[in-house]
């Protein structure tokens, strides 16, 4: 009966972790750039108690044995980077990228991070920064008298200055991507770290090299499905009842055991 307890047990806090990452991919159903997660489980190891192929008395072939299994375990919580979709948004200075890569962004540490969401701004300096101030890799400073802003596909960063007719380009959008960003680490700001698993960052041009391109005026936001992530819930609540409703009865059964010698 213990093997049982333990068991469900298990089930019990898987499912308290699958719930744990349902509700983080609810709470950012808008945020911009945002990446779901999965959590991935595996099964314990089994005890063997009748193997499969051996020889019986007789000696016929046992074609299938006995193993009983330990109950599960989270192995891995998963950032799923399909695209997200769009929203028009007429800013300037908001970005977001058609395809594969991630904008650099420069931290106070002096260490490179990662982002999907390209909702910048400037700051005093007219330096491009995201919502926490840290600037673009490489920096680009648009200038005080700059009348527009204009970002190519091909991340290109074009100026039109007061008194003049014709745009100057003053830097570029570039972008890095990675053989397996499933293995980035979240540090939450919407920025990501490589990793040994990520594999060393790739970065170049826009549009080239298998990058993506730049779109100006449009935010990519989350790809969290509501419904989806509602239908996966339920399931999560289904799986927890029915394993607490398993220690409810091997508790229940442990009991009966127990009345039999009075």
């Amino acid at each position: 009966m213990s093997r049982a307890l333990s068991i469900a047990a298990s089930g019990m806090q898987a499912q308290s972790l699958n719930i744990d990452v349902i509700s983080n991919n609810l709470a950012n159903v808008s945020t911009p750039g945002f990446k779901k997660s999965r959590a991935d489980f595996q099964d314990l190891l089994y005890e063997t108690i009748r193997p499969a192929g051996t020889t019986s008395a007789n000696g016929n072939q046992i074609p299938t044995g006995i193993q009983l299994g330990e109950g599960t375990r989270p192995v891995a919580t998963q950032k799923i980077f399909i695209q997200g979709s769009y929203q028009h948004t007429d800013n300037q200075l908001d970005l977001a990228i058609e395809g594969d890569g991630f904008f650099q962004i420069m931290q106070p540490s002096g260490q490179v991070a990662y982002s999907r969401s390209g909702a910048f701004k400037l700051d005093s300096n007219g330096n491009i920064v995201n919502s926490d101030g840290y600037p673009l890799e490489p920096p680009i400073t648009i200038p005080n008298n700059s009348t527009s802003v204009t970002i190519g596909t091909d991340g290109t960063v074009s100026v039109l200055q007061s008194g003049n007719v014709q745009p100057s380009q003053i830097g570029t959008v570039n972008l890095a991507k990675f053989i397996n960003p499933a293995g980035l680490s979240s540090i939450g700001r919407n920025l990501y770290l490589q990793t040994a698993a990520s594999g060393t960052a790739t970065t170049g041009q826009a549009g080239l090299n298998g990058m993506g391109t730049i779109s100006q005026g449009n935010l990519e936001m989350s790809n969290v499905s509501v419904v989806d992530e509602m239908v996966n819930m339920i399931t999560a609540q289904r799986a927890y009842e029915i394993n607490s409703k398993a220690i409810q009865t091997s508790d229940q059964m442990q009991q009966m055991a127990d009345n039999l010698i009075r």
